[in-house]
């Protein structure tokens, strides 16, 4: 989104905006390519929670694996027709640090969490065309197993198992403190980007990234804490979103609660590919978890809301453990 020209910003702004664009590709997409496929019992990967957790580094650690078709750069901005859109968006791009300026690369090809413009219709809607969709994108990658990072999907996991039963939800928790310093940063972070380019708010806006910026919109209300500039309103924010997910999702054998600082131990990389039935890989790049060791915090926050969030998470990690053995 960033340092688009004129005419790649026009064309999102157009397509993304409409969504009878999207839904008439998708329906002309389905008549030339979808075939009669099951991929209803496969293990299809949903990557989902909040934002700054891991999601993005568990989603480019399963896909270079290449066992898994997922949605990409060259996909957008025509999202529902996987196959057509790679016809626009051949040319390979220099691979260049993403706008969260967090040390990860990506290019053209790389995956990214675009399939909120599907799910950001009804539920009929959902039921009727999931498996078709995922038809389509995995035969634009010759895959059998879609995975997909969506920061907002943990709100419809019933929904996508009743349609994809076998599905594996992976839910990331990081340490409260570290992550709600990342969001505060990343918070302030995209507010100066957007206030220098308004494309870069309607682009987040097109693909329901509301976590930070200008359009942020909290995952819970808060109670106690209302302000967005400091790392308080972040803390609660933690705490309300994870306690729900704990309560709702915890004896789900097909839901994995992923300690974010584990990530960088070989021997819990290689528990998770068991769980998740990922076939072996030779040798594991932990390179994509490198960020994920703790940093010194020098900061004032509300202890008794850190109190909380820290309770939370050692549930979490108790659950883990049970899991993972």
């Amino acid at each position: 989104m960033q340092n688009y020209n004129f005419i790649q910003k026009f064309l999102h702004d157009l397509v993304l905006s409409k969504k009878i664009i999207n839904k008439t590709l998708f329906e002309i997409e389905k008549k030339i390519h979808l075939k009669n496929k099951n991929l209803r019992n496969k293990s299809h990967i949903f990557i989902t929670g909040l934002p700054r957790s891991g999601t993005t580094s568990l989603l480019n650690f399963l896909y270079s694996t290449n066992q898994y078709a997922s949605l990409t750069y060259k996909n957008m901005p025509f999202i529902l027709s996987p196959n057509f859109s790679k016809l626009f968006n051949k040319k390979n791009t220099p691979s260049k640090e993403r706008a969260h300026g967090d040390g990860i690369n990506f290019d053209i090809n790389s995956p990214e969490a675009f399939d909120e413009i599907f799910f950001d219709n009804n539920e009929e809607f959902i039921k009727n065309e999931l498996l078709n969709y995922l038809q389509l994108i995995l035969l634009s990658e010759n895959k059998i197993k879609y995975l997909s990072k969506n920061n907002l999907n943990y709100k419809r996991i019933d929904l996508i198992q009743s349609i994809l039963p076998n599905s594996i939800f992976l839910i990331p928790i990081r340490e409260p403190l570290q992550h709600a310093y990342s969001l505060l940063n990343q918070h302030a972070h995209f507010i100066q980007l957007q206030q220098k380019d308004d494309f870069i708010r309607r682009y987040m806006n097109y693909l329901s990234h509301n976590e930070f910026g200008l359009n942020h919109k909290p995952w819970d209300n808060p109670i106690n804490h209302q302000d967005l500039n400091k790392i308080d309103y972040w803390l609660e924010q933690w705490c309300l979103f994870y306690k729900n997910i704990f309560k709702k999702y915890q004896n789900y054998n097909n839901c994995f609660f992923i300690i974010y600082e584990e990530l960088t131990n070989p021997n819990y990389v290689k528990m998770l590919q068991e769980k998740i039935n990922l076939n072996q890989v030779e040798k594991l790049d932990l390179n994509y978890f490198k960020n994920s060791n703790k940093k010194r915090l020098s900061i004032n926050y509300a202890k008794d809301t850190y109190d909380n969030a820290k309770n939370i998470y050692m549930n979490f990690r108790n659950k883990d453990t049970r899991k993972f053995t």
